[in-house]
């Protein structure tokens, strides 16, 4: 099949790229001249394992295309992804403008039958409004071109995207139209039965599950999951408050109750709390459309505030540790808010940073791939070349992204650097028992 991905952020780039490499032509759009030009000399702008290799492979195979012309890139597909960021707006309600611009560029240029795919996460009943958009730029042009709107909501994970793709949990399908419900089952074939060749491993065993419904609903199932798993997560940090003050460790509970199939134990790991651009936004959002309709939503307000504590409580361990913060030098490993990505929208560790900072401290940052200071990152951290260079001096470490290189240090090393020998772990992923052998003083999430 000929697809148009609009957009070429995180979800558009991975998705077009993924299903380029399923054997269908893929172009994406944007109307960002520099970033087009990037991709088309193979330098892909967003860090994502695998994907510089991905895009450079269907690329070579004349199987995916990047350009800015969204009218020929329209008319020349079947099924055209509108995959453009929906970021809150101060108020928390999702700000629609570049679905809104996606809209407009299709209704003015389609010429004969499209199916228009919602990919991007965007309020109850966008379906219907993205609709309107494109029937309103039509009637302006004299013209009355049949498409048909899908709900195909994303369900990847920064980090381990393209896997997410390939062999996803679910693909959910939400239209009233039989043909675009044909024609997406159909393009999606090869990962509903597993039938492409790869390899990538572990391959599941079985095929993917097919979830075929209304427009509306399809659009829910995206807000409830993300509200969901970030209820997961505000709940084991709640319970490991409660740990911390009664002895137990919070990751044997967690072990314990995961092992519950009602329950499960993924997205019960204790932490410094989440972050990234889907949680934040998607809760806010679903908060705003209860609102629409008089409701409110205690249990995912409740979620929120205990996320934000979580990020209070590792500044409360930081002074219990050192008493008084002011002029102390406190390192920081990890800034992108989890492993295996360049995202720092959200992160934790930039909340922590900033906050010490206005303690007065002097804190000292590394991250594997974050090598620009975030725009919401306070001026005063000192970006290190490394965590020895971070450790140097310092007083105090607080550990906030698991990315393997910091499990894997020699804290030996470590230990010789520092002027006091604590450790904050953020994630409860460094070996306690070896640490106090050495003779650190650990601090962990809930142990």
């Amino acid at each position: 099949m000929k697809l148009c991905i609009m957009g070429t952020g995180y979800v558009g780039l991975v998705t077009g790229t993924c299903l380029a490499d399923l054997g269908n032509e893929v172009i994406c759009v944007s109307g960002d001249e520099n970033k087009i030009n990037l991709l088309k000399q193979g330098k892909v702008p967003i860090y994502e394992p695998d994907l510089n290799e991905l895009v450079e492979k269907n690329v070579k195979e004349n199987r995916l295309f990047f350009d800015t012309d969204s009218e020929k890139s329209i008319q020349e597909s079947d099924i055209i992804f509108i995959c453009k960021g929906t970021p809150s707006q101060p108020n928390g309600q999702v700000n629609l403008k570049y679905v809104e611009d996606a809209a407009i560029e299709i209704g003015r240029a389609i010429d004969d039958y499209k199916i228009i795919v919602n990919k991007s996460t965007v309020p109850i009943g966008s379906g219907d409004w993205v609709s309107m958009i494109i029937n309103d730029e039509q009637e302006k042009l004299n013209k009355n071109v049949p498409f048909d709107v899908v709900s195909c909501p994303e369900f990847l994970r920064e980090g381990s995207a393209i896997y997410d793709v390939f062999f996803t949990d679910r693909i959910v399908i939400g239209s009233s139209s039989k043909k675009a419900i044909e024609t997406m089952k159909k393009l999606y074939e090869p990962i509903i039965n597993q039938t492409f060749e790869t390899d990538i491993n572990p391959r599941p065993k079985t095929k993917v599950p097919l979830v075929v419904t209304d427009l509306t609903s399809a659009e829910m199932i995206k807000y409830a999951a993300n509200s969901f798993l970030a209820t997961k997560i505000s709940f084991i940090n709640e319970i490991s408050s409660i740990c911390e003050k009664v002895g137990a460790d919070v990751t044997k509970v967690a072990d314990g109750i995961g092992l519950d199939k009602r329950i499960g134990r993924e997205f019960l790991d204790a932490g410094v709390g989440w972050g990234g651009s889907c949680f934040p936004k998607d809760l806010s959002a679903i908060s705003q459309i209860a609102a629409e309709y008089g409701l409110s939503t205690q249990i995912i307000n409740a979620v929120v505030q205990v996320n934000k504590q979580q990020r209070s409580n590792i500044i409360k361990k930081v002074q219990e540790l050192l008493k008084i913060i002011k002029g102390k030098t406190i390192g920081v490993l990890g800034i992108s808010f989890k492993p295996n990505t360049d995202d720092t929208r959200y992160a934790p560790a930039i909340t922590i940073i900033n906050n010490l900072i206005k303690l007065g401290a002097r804190v000292k940052v590394y991250d594997p791939i974050v090598k620009d200071k975030p725009s919401d990152l306070s001026e005063k951290a000192i970006f290190c070349k490394d965590s020895y260079e971070v450790a140097e001096n310092s007083h105090l470490l607080i550990l906030a992204t698991e990315w393997d290189e910091f499990i894997k240090l020699d804290f030996e090393k470590i230990k010789k650097l520092m002027s006091k020998n604590l450790i904050i772990d953020g994630r409860n992923v460094l070996d306690k028992e070896n640490l106090k052998k050495i003779g650190f003083t650990y601090v962990g999430i809930g142990r």
